[in-house]
Protein backbone atom coordinates (compact mmCIF):
# COMPACT_ATOMS: atom_id res chain seq x y z
CA UNK A 1 0.00 0.00 0.00
CA UNK A 2 1.36 3.44 -0.93
CA UNK A 3 0.91 6.36 1.44
CA UNK A 4 0.79 9.93 0.13
CA UNK A 5 1.30 12.97 2.32
CA UNK A 6 0.40 16.48 1.20
CA UNK A 7 3.89 17.76 2.07
CA UNK A 8 5.37 15.47 -0.61
CA UNK A 9 2.96 16.26 -3.41
CA UNK A 10 4.61 16.68 -6.78
CA UNK A 11 3.89 17.63 -10.37
CA UNK A 12 4.99 16.03 -13.66
CA UNK A 13 8.18 17.44 -15.10
CA UNK A 14 7.66 19.15 -18.49
CA UNK A 15 10.78 17.53 -20.00
CA UNK A 16 10.45 13.96 -18.79
CA UNK A 17 6.72 13.76 -18.08
CA UNK A 18 7.65 12.02 -14.82
CA UNK A 19 5.92 12.81 -11.59
CA UNK A 20 8.35 13.37 -8.76
CA UNK A 21 10.91 15.45 -10.65
CA UNK A 22 9.47 18.69 -9.36
CA UNK A 23 7.78 19.90 -6.21
CA UNK A 24 4.35 21.21 -7.14
CA UNK A 25 1.13 22.38 -5.64
CA UNK A 26 -0.98 20.66 -3.02
CA UNK A 27 -3.36 18.89 -5.41
CA UNK A 28 -1.11 16.23 -6.88
CA UNK A 29 0.53 12.92 -6.22
CA UNK A 30 3.43 12.30 -3.85
CA UNK A 31 5.68 10.02 -5.76
CA UNK A 32 8.67 9.73 -3.42
CA UNK A 33 8.96 6.16 -2.21
CA UNK A 34 6.62 4.59 -4.73
CA UNK A 35 9.30 2.11 -5.76
CA UNK A 36 13.00 1.53 -5.53
CA UNK A 37 13.48 3.14 -8.96
CA UNK A 38 12.09 6.46 -7.74
CA UNK A 39 15.31 7.58 -6.12
CA UNK A 40 16.32 11.11 -5.32
CA UNK A 41 18.82 11.34 -8.15
CA UNK A 42 17.55 12.70 -11.44
CA UNK A 43 17.82 9.86 -14.00
CA UNK A 44 20.25 10.24 -16.86
CA UNK A 45 18.98 10.83 -20.38
CA UNK A 46 19.91 7.26 -21.38
CA UNK A 47 18.17 5.82 -18.33
CA UNK A 48 15.00 7.78 -19.12
CA UNK A 49 15.00 6.45 -22.68
CA UNK A 50 15.38 2.88 -21.43
CA UNK A 51 12.57 3.37 -18.92
CA UNK A 52 10.28 4.81 -21.59
CA UNK A 53 10.94 1.94 -23.98
CA UNK A 54 10.08 -0.58 -21.27
CA UNK A 55 7.00 1.26 -20.03
CA UNK A 56 5.49 2.03 -23.43
CA UNK A 57 4.06 -1.48 -23.73
CA UNK A 58 2.34 -1.64 -20.35
CA UNK A 59 -1.39 -2.54 -20.47
CA UNK A 60 -4.42 -0.60 -19.36
CA UNK A 61 -4.75 0.87 -15.88
CA UNK A 62 -8.14 1.09 -14.18
CA UNK A 63 -8.36 3.95 -11.68
CA UNK A 64 -11.02 3.83 -8.98
CA UNK A 65 -11.19 6.85 -6.65
CA UNK A 66 -12.80 5.83 -3.38
CA UNK A 67 -13.80 7.35 -0.07
CA UNK A 68 -15.52 5.21 2.56
CA UNK A 69 -16.64 2.57 0.03
CA UNK A 70 -15.62 -0.56 1.96
CA UNK A 71 -18.96 -2.26 1.28
CA UNK A 72 -18.55 -2.15 -2.52
CA UNK A 73 -14.94 -1.53 -3.53
CA UNK A 74 -13.83 -5.16 -3.25
CA UNK A 75 -16.55 -6.40 -5.61
CA UNK A 76 -15.77 -3.63 -8.11
CA UNK A 77 -12.06 -4.45 -8.11
CA UNK A 78 -12.73 -8.15 -8.63
CA UNK A 79 -15.17 -7.52 -11.47
CA UNK A 80 -12.77 -5.16 -13.26
CA UNK A 81 -9.96 -7.69 -13.07
CA UNK A 82 -12.28 -10.41 -14.38
CA UNK A 83 -13.77 -8.34 -17.23
CA UNK A 84 -10.68 -6.50 -18.44
CA UNK A 85 -7.75 -8.34 -16.90
CA UNK A 86 -5.90 -5.09 -16.25
CA UNK A 87 -4.11 -3.64 -13.26
CA UNK A 88 -6.48 -1.85 -10.86
CA UNK A 89 -5.39 1.17 -8.84
CA UNK A 90 -7.69 2.27 -6.01
CA UNK A 91 -6.92 5.81 -4.87
CA UNK A 92 -8.18 6.02 -1.31
CA UNK A 93 -9.27 9.57 -0.47
CA UNK A 94 -8.51 9.46 3.27
CA UNK A 95 -11.19 6.89 4.09
CA UNK A 96 -12.00 6.00 7.68
CA UNK A 97 -13.90 2.73 7.18
CA UNK A 98 -11.30 0.25 5.94
CA UNK A 99 -11.72 0.94 2.22
CA UNK A 100 -8.00 0.56 1.37
CA UNK A 101 -7.76 -2.77 3.17
CA UNK A 102 -10.82 -4.10 1.32
CA UNK A 103 -9.41 -2.96 -2.03
CA UNK A 104 -6.02 -4.51 -1.36
CA UNK A 105 -7.60 -7.79 -0.28
CA UNK A 106 -9.43 -7.89 -3.62
CA UNK A 107 -6.15 -7.60 -5.53
CA UNK A 108 -5.91 -3.88 -6.23
CA UNK A 109 -2.90 -1.66 -5.87
CA UNK A 110 -3.79 1.01 -3.34
CA UNK A 111 -2.62 4.61 -3.29
CA UNK A 112 -3.64 6.02 0.05
CA UNK A 113 -3.98 9.80 0.43
CA UNK A 114 -3.38 11.10 3.94
CA UNK A 115 -5.40 14.28 3.24
CA UNK A 116 -8.78 14.34 1.56
CA UNK A 117 -8.51 15.81 -1.96
CA UNK A 118 -11.99 15.07 -3.27
CA UNK A 119 -13.03 12.96 -6.25
CA UNK A 120 -11.00 14.88 -8.80
CA UNK A 121 -7.90 15.20 -6.61
CA UNK A 122 -7.94 11.43 -6.10
CA UNK A 123 -8.50 10.79 -9.81
CA UNK A 124 -5.65 13.10 -10.78
CA UNK A 125 -3.37 11.29 -8.36
CA UNK A 126 -4.21 8.14 -10.29
CA UNK A 127 -3.52 9.91 -13.60
CA UNK A 128 -0.07 10.92 -12.38
CA UNK A 129 0.58 7.38 -11.25
CA UNK A 130 -0.42 6.16 -14.72
CA UNK A 131 1.84 8.70 -16.44
CA UNK A 132 4.77 7.91 -14.17
CA UNK A 133 4.42 4.19 -14.87
CA UNK A 134 3.98 4.61 -18.63
CA UNK A 135 0.37 3.50 -19.09
CA UNK A 136 -1.06 4.55 -22.45
CA UNK A 137 -4.74 3.99 -21.61
CA UNK A 138 -6.69 4.65 -18.42
CA UNK A 139 -10.25 3.68 -17.56
CA UNK A 140 -11.99 5.32 -14.62
CA UNK A 141 -15.06 4.20 -12.74
CA UNK A 142 -16.67 4.83 -9.38
CA UNK A 143 -16.34 2.59 -6.36
CA UNK A 144 -19.98 2.80 -5.26
CA UNK A 145 -21.35 0.16 -7.62
CA UNK A 146 -23.25 2.35 -10.08
CA UNK A 147 -20.78 1.67 -12.92
CA UNK A 148 -20.78 -1.87 -14.33
CA UNK A 149 -17.31 -3.28 -15.01
CA UNK A 150 -19.01 -5.44 -17.67
CA UNK A 151 -19.37 -2.24 -19.73
CA UNK A 152 -15.61 -1.62 -19.84
CA UNK A 153 -14.82 -3.95 -22.79
CA UNK A 154 -17.42 -2.13 -24.89
CA UNK A 155 -16.04 1.30 -23.93
CA UNK A 156 -12.52 0.14 -24.75
CA UNK A 157 -13.71 -1.19 -28.12
CA UNK A 158 -15.34 2.15 -28.95
CA UNK A 159 -12.16 3.92 -27.93
CA UNK A 160 -10.05 1.60 -30.08
CA UNK A 161 -12.28 1.90 -33.15
CA UNK A 162 -12.81 5.67 -32.98
CA UNK A 163 -10.43 8.59 -33.17
CA UNK A 164 -11.64 10.06 -29.88
CA UNK A 165 -9.15 10.78 -27.13
CA UNK A 166 -11.79 10.27 -24.45
CA UNK A 167 -14.83 7.98 -24.43
CA UNK A 168 -17.60 8.61 -21.89
CA UNK A 169 -20.13 5.99 -20.84
CA UNK A 170 -23.57 7.59 -20.57
CA UNK A 171 -26.87 6.30 -19.21
CA UNK A 172 -29.47 8.89 -20.19
CA UNK A 173 -32.25 7.02 -18.38
CA UNK A 174 -30.59 7.78 -15.05
CA UNK A 175 -30.32 11.54 -15.52
CA UNK A 176 -32.32 13.36 -12.87
CA UNK A 177 -34.18 16.59 -13.57
CA UNK A 178 -31.42 18.51 -11.82
CA UNK A 179 -28.73 16.92 -14.00
CA UNK A 180 -30.73 17.53 -17.17
CA UNK A 181 -31.17 21.19 -16.23
CA UNK A 182 -27.48 21.65 -15.45
CA UNK A 183 -26.41 19.77 -18.60
CA UNK A 184 -28.60 21.91 -20.85
CA UNK A 185 -27.30 25.10 -19.27
CA UNK A 186 -23.65 24.12 -19.60
CA UNK A 187 -24.08 22.88 -23.16
CA UNK A 188 -25.39 26.35 -23.99
CA UNK A 189 -22.46 28.29 -22.55
CA UNK A 190 -19.63 25.90 -23.42
CA UNK A 191 -20.72 24.26 -26.66
CA UNK A 192 -19.71 20.82 -25.34
CA UNK A 193 -22.38 18.45 -26.62
CA UNK A 194 -22.34 15.85 -23.86
CA UNK A 195 -25.49 14.48 -22.25
CA UNK A 196 -24.01 13.30 -18.96
CA UNK A 197 -20.97 15.40 -18.12
CA UNK A 198 -20.88 14.00 -14.57
CA UNK A 199 -20.27 10.40 -15.64
CA UNK A 200 -17.02 9.08 -14.24
CA UNK A 201 -17.13 6.00 -16.47
CA UNK A 202 -14.49 7.01 -19.01
CA UNK A 203 -11.58 5.87 -21.15
CA UNK A 204 -8.60 8.20 -21.63
CA UNK A 205 -5.73 7.89 -24.07
CA UNK A 206 -2.13 8.97 -23.38
CA UNK A 207 -2.70 12.56 -24.56
CA UNK A 208 -5.62 12.94 -22.16
CA UNK A 209 -3.59 11.36 -19.36
CA UNK A 210 -0.77 13.83 -19.95
CA UNK A 211 -3.18 16.77 -19.96
CA UNK A 212 -4.98 15.72 -16.79
CA UNK A 213 -1.75 14.97 -14.93
CA UNK A 214 -0.54 18.52 -15.57
CA UNK A 215 -0.51 21.44 -13.15
CA UNK A 216 -3.23 23.16 -15.15
CA UNK A 217 -5.67 20.41 -14.19
CA UNK A 218 -4.75 20.61 -10.50
CA UNK A 219 -6.96 23.63 -9.89
CA UNK A 220 -10.16 21.88 -10.90
CA UNK A 221 -12.58 21.07 -8.08
CA UNK A 222 -14.88 18.73 -10.00
CA UNK A 223 -14.01 15.83 -12.29
CA UNK A 224 -16.78 16.50 -14.77
CA UNK A 225 -17.27 19.71 -16.78
CA UNK A 226 -13.99 21.35 -15.82
CA UNK A 227 -12.08 18.31 -17.05
CA UNK A 228 -14.02 18.20 -20.32
CA UNK A 229 -13.44 21.90 -20.98
CA UNK A 230 -9.73 21.55 -20.34
CA UNK A 231 -9.52 18.57 -22.69
CA UNK A 232 -11.31 20.49 -25.42
CA UNK A 233 -9.07 23.50 -24.85
CA UNK A 234 -6.09 21.24 -25.60
CA UNK A 235 -7.69 20.08 -28.84
CA UNK A 236 -8.71 16.61 -27.65
CA UNK A 237 -11.90 14.95 -28.84
CA UNK A 238 -14.73 13.43 -26.81
CA UNK A 239 -17.21 10.68 -27.66
CA UNK A 240 -20.19 9.39 -25.72
CA UNK A 241 -21.44 5.82 -25.88
CA UNK A 242 -24.43 4.21 -24.12
CA UNK A 243 -23.64 2.26 -20.97
CA UNK A 244 -25.74 0.49 -18.36
CA UNK A 245 -25.60 1.89 -14.85
CA UNK A 246 -27.25 1.11 -11.54
CA UNK A 247 -28.29 3.21 -8.57
CA UNK A 248 -25.64 3.66 -5.92
CA UNK A 249 -25.57 0.71 -3.53
CA UNK A 250 -24.89 3.04 -0.61
CA UNK A 251 -25.11 6.80 -0.09
CA UNK A 252 -26.14 9.40 -2.66
CA UNK A 253 -24.83 12.12 -4.94
CA UNK A 254 -22.87 14.75 -3.05
CA UNK A 255 -23.28 17.35 -5.81
CA UNK A 256 -26.94 16.80 -6.71
CA UNK A 257 -28.24 15.96 -3.24
CA UNK A 258 -30.50 19.06 -3.15
CA UNK A 259 -31.49 21.99 -5.33
CA UNK A 260 -29.38 24.23 -3.09
CA UNK A 261 -26.32 22.10 -3.85
CA UNK A 262 -27.21 22.15 -7.55
CA UNK A 263 -27.40 25.96 -7.50
CA UNK A 264 -24.05 26.15 -5.73
CA UNK A 265 -22.50 23.73 -8.21
CA UNK A 266 -23.86 25.62 -11.22
CA UNK A 267 -22.63 28.96 -9.89
CA UNK A 268 -19.18 27.56 -9.14
CA UNK A 269 -18.88 25.89 -12.54
CA UNK A 270 -20.13 29.00 -14.36
CA UNK A 271 -17.28 30.96 -12.82
CA UNK A 272 -14.93 28.23 -14.01
CA UNK A 273 -16.35 28.50 -17.53
CA UNK A 274 -15.62 32.22 -17.71
CA UNK A 275 -12.38 32.41 -15.76
CA UNK A 276 -10.45 29.22 -16.48
CA UNK A 277 -11.33 27.77 -19.83
CA UNK A 278 -12.63 30.71 -21.81
CA UNK A 279 -16.35 30.44 -22.31
CA UNK A 280 -16.40 34.24 -22.28
CA UNK A 281 -15.24 34.59 -25.93
CA UNK A 282 -18.06 32.27 -27.06
CA UNK A 283 -20.63 34.39 -25.27
CA UNK A 284 -19.03 37.56 -26.61
CA UNK A 285 -19.12 36.25 -30.16
CA UNK A 286 -22.78 35.34 -29.80
CA UNK A 287 -23.60 38.78 -28.41
CA UNK A 288 -21.71 40.52 -31.23
CA UNK A 289 -23.49 38.31 -33.75
CA UNK A 290 -26.86 39.33 -32.35
CA UNK A 291 -25.91 43.00 -32.43
CA UNK A 292 -24.64 42.85 -36.00
CA UNK A 293 -27.81 41.17 -37.21
CA UNK A 294 -30.05 43.72 -35.52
Amino acid sequence: MLFVHSSLITEPDEETGHVGDRIGRSRGLAIDGLSASFDNARPSKWRRLVQRSKLSHLPILAIIPARNERATVGDIVGDVKSCVGCCVLVVDDASTDGTPEAAQAAGARVLRLTNRLGAWGATQAGMRYAQRHGYRTVVTLDADGQHHPLELPQLLAVHRDSSANVVIGTCSERLSNAKRLAAGYFRLITGIDVQDFTSGLRVYDWRAIRTLASREASLLDYQDLGVLMLLRKKGLTLKETPARMSPRRTGGSRVFSSWLMVARYMMHTTVLCFAQVGARPRIGQRVRGVRSSS
